[in-house]
């Protein structure tokens, strides 16, 4: 019986001894991990600047089946943030600056920890992506006692961050080399009226820029008793690779034509039908270049002559706002064409037996050209007689009227309007 008092009386001064010891460590902690990612730099960037990927690269997330996410309206760029909560604890995050392409800082907090995050991006001279992922900050007294009881800090948090890093490089990996490029051929777009943001973009800041723009549009339809008629739509009216600039105008079709009132940063429009050489590209917003370059192929090949009045049209059938697996996009791209021009129709002519009208021709290039005119029958004065003198009949030669050319007036053709 004693021996079991002394056991517990032993037991019980190793707590108190750990509870000290855990309690006079500095809860101030600071860990750094870095790894290549086999990426650009722009797809690892915007992967890491969207929280809504978070489920899917960091490792206590995807470890824990039993973590439930919650993500508001915006997961993107400053302000975007997200919750989590589990059988061990609740936590969230929210992104407090971001230099585009460069560098994400956020803040942590989770179970009485906190911590302040810092993400850097650095291109590789092999096209890949060094990521370098800080974190500073204070431990909850839990997290000393778990820390303390493996290894420390730098241990357990650097761990979970090798981890996620090479989820990252996995994700991505996979996600950006599973795509699909066709060109469709020859289609017929429909009319539909947009509401819209017209503005002048680096063509690599495009995306971004949708994904900022497009909620508004929604909340805009969505306040004003609009009903969306469809996905939304990139207008180029201008697409110059050279600058690196593209003056677009990113839309949200509606049911119906409106008028908005001056001083409003959203505008309407009406997209007028048009004929166009369709693609669709499936996969990665990265390979749009690639899906471009083929329908330019195609028009060529095809000597297809196209509408220069303005660049492109892209639906974006499935986006990031509906999946977050970049393998998983769908865009269609809409490259303007002149439409075919319909050849005249031959001219039948009405004919009765005292009269002949010219007819006309079509030949195999839409030409018309004017057919022969048959000649009026010849006419003849009868022989007249005098009664004491006979002269034989005199007869005029037959005469013809020669043919009148048919004037043909060319068919006209309604060009699509420009945007």
């Amino acid at each position: 019986m004693k021996i079991l008092k002394y056991l517990f009386l032993l037991l019980l001064l190793s707590l108190v001894a750990l509870t000290v010891f855990v309690a006079t460590q500095k809860g101030i902690f600071s860990v750094e991990r870095s790894k290549v990612i086999n990426s650009p730099k722009a797809t690892v960037y915007n992967y890491v600047n969207d929280f809504r990927n978070y489920e899917d690269f960091e490792s206590w997330a995807v470890e824990d089946p039993s973590l439930k996410f919650t993500f508001p309206n915006k997961t993107t760029g400053n302000g975007g943030s997200f919750y989590w909560s589990g059988e061990e604890g609740a936590g969230n995050a929210i992104t407090l600056k971001t230099k585009d392409g460069e560098s994400i800082e956020q803040k942590m907090k989770y179970d009485g920890t906190e911590a302040d995050v810092a993400w850097t991006f650095k291109d590789t001279l092999a096209g890949k992506t060094k990521v370098t992922w800080k974190a500073k900050g204070t431990m909850s007294f839990l997290f000393k006692i778990y820390a303390a009881l493996n290894g420390g800090s730098d241990k357990v948090i650097g761990t979970i961050y090798e981890k996620s890093l090479a989820n990252i490089d996995k994700n991505l990996d996979y996600e950006t080399k599973t795509y699909a490029v066709q060109v469709d051929g020859v289609v017929k777009k429909t009319e539909t009226p947009y509401i819209k943001q017209t503005f002048t973009s680096e063509i690599s800041k495009i995306n971004k820029n949708a994904r900022i723009v497009i909620p508004k549009l929604i909340h805009f339809s969505e306040t004003n008793d609009l009903s969306a008629n469809g996905k939304p739509f990139i207008i180029y009216h201008t697409y110059d690779t050279a600058k690196g600039l593209a003056k677009i105008s990113i839309c949200l079709p509606i049911n119906k034509e409106i008028s908005i009132s001056a001083g409003s940063d959203i505008l309407s429009g009406k997209l007028n039908g048009f004929d166009a050489v369709k693609t669709t590209l499936k996969g990665d917003y990265t390979h749009t270049s690639e899906a471009i370059a083929k329908t330019t192929a195609y028009i060529n090949n095809q000597k297809i002559i196209p509408e220069l009045g303005w660049s492109h049209l892209e639906i974006l059938s499935v986006s990031k706002l509906d999946v977050k697996s970049p393998s998983k996009l769908v865009t269609e791209i809409y490259f303007p064409i002149k439409p075919k021009v319909v050849p005249a129709s031959a001219i039948t002519p009405v004919t009765s037996p005292a009269s002949y009208q010219a007819e006309t021709e079509t030949d195999a290039s839409g030409t018309t050209t004017p057919a022969a005119t048959a000649p009026k029958p010849a006419t003849q004065k009868p022989a007249t007689q005098k009664p004491a003198t006979q002269k034989p009949a005199v007869q005029k030669p037959a005469t013809q009227k020669p043919a009148t050319p048919a004037t043909t007036t060319p068919a006209k053709t309604e060009e699509d309007s420009e945007f």
